[in-house]
């Protein structure tokens, strides 16, 4: 009691700070001497010493636990959606550029270019080309095969991976497809550029790139490739070539195992018939095959 009796004599300045530290050597009083610095800044209302001990003693310095705002992940989930969904449709609207067709097995899509060209993408394709810059710079890029009907005066290039074709109003048919590369000219003139070569074509004549060697073809006399009738047709082409389009052209998996898929076909099977289909390539071949749900197979007589 004598203790909190001089805190209170040395709060009101009965005591001096000194005497009281001298007293209570062992004890802090940084927090009453700041307290009464405070105090004696304020003139108005007179602080109760006696309470403001019994308060100092009474205080909890427990600091309160942090409240918790529980996450909502649901709305903060859906938030984000809307956030992604507005920047990509943004980001479609103003600064993507570029205009992509592409087409699925068995289908063909016949559509015109900022100039007014046409063009017929065959099945498994994709073009694109840039629109803002089409005026100044017109480049398709192709993935596939697609046949050109290009307005007179109008200069394009179409670039494939295997080489690039550049135009000025004629008709043609592009096809690159995984190690095979072929162009034909219909009408005008066409010339094509690979990393094997640099050719100029014209009417009736094809440019024909196997494994990345060079290929001679015989000149045609065609207006137009097979395939806008819904037949694909081929002369010495690779059977493995072959196999490929009759998988673009219906939903099918073809197996050639134990057979020479290097063999060169000439000839040419519809689009509107598998059975048909498969045995226009297979009978001139001596082939036979068989077929179980979306798999078909390819085999030698004898071997059955």
């Amino acid at each position: 009691m004598n203790k909190e009796q001089d805190i209170l004599k040395w709060f009101e300045g009965e005591i001096s700070t000194a005497d009281i530290k001298k007293r209570y050597p062992n004890e802090d009083f940084s927090v009453l001497e700041k307290a009464g610095f405070y105090a004696k800044q304020i003139e108005a209302p007179k602080v109760d010493a006696r309470a403001a001990l019994a308060d100092f003693k009474t205080r909890s310095f427990k600091k309160d636990a942090p409240k918790v705002i529980p996450l909502q992940i649901k709305q903060f989930l859906r938030v984000a959606a809307i956030l992604v969904v507005l920047l990509t449709s943004s980001y479609f609207l103003f600064f993507n550029n570029t205009k992509s067709i592409n087409t699925e097995i068995a289908e063909t899509k016949t559509f015109s270019l900022p100039d007014e060209s046409e063009v017929v993408l065959n099945a498994k394709s994709t073009l694109d080309y840039n629109k803002k810059t089409w005026k100044t710079e017109r480049n398709l890029n192709l993935s596939g095969e697609a046949y050109f009907k290009v307005t007179k005066g109008q200069k394009f290039t179409v670039k494939t991976a295997a080489g690039n074709v550049q135009v000025l109003g004629t008709q043609f048919n592009v096809k690159q497809r995984a190690n095979y590369f072929e162009v034909t000219c219909y009408e005008g003139s066409v010339s094509v550029t690979s990393s094997q070569n640099k050719v100029v074509l014209k009417p009736g004549e094809t440019f024909r790139i196997v494994d990345n060697k060079v290929v001679a073809v015989a000149n045609a006399n065609e207006n137009a490739p097979s395939w806008l009738q819904q037949e694909s047709s081929f002369k010495n082409v690779p059977l493995w070539q072959v196999v490929n389009e009759l998988e673009n052209q219906y939903n099918i998996n073809v197996s050639s195992n134990n057979i020479n898929v290097n063999v060169l076909f000439s000839g040419s099977f519809t689009h509107n018939n598998l059975n048909i289909a498969l045995q226009s390539v297979t009978i001139p071949l001596k082939l036979s095959y068989k077929i179980n749900d979306n798999n078909v197979e390819f085999y030698n007589y004898e071997a059955k």
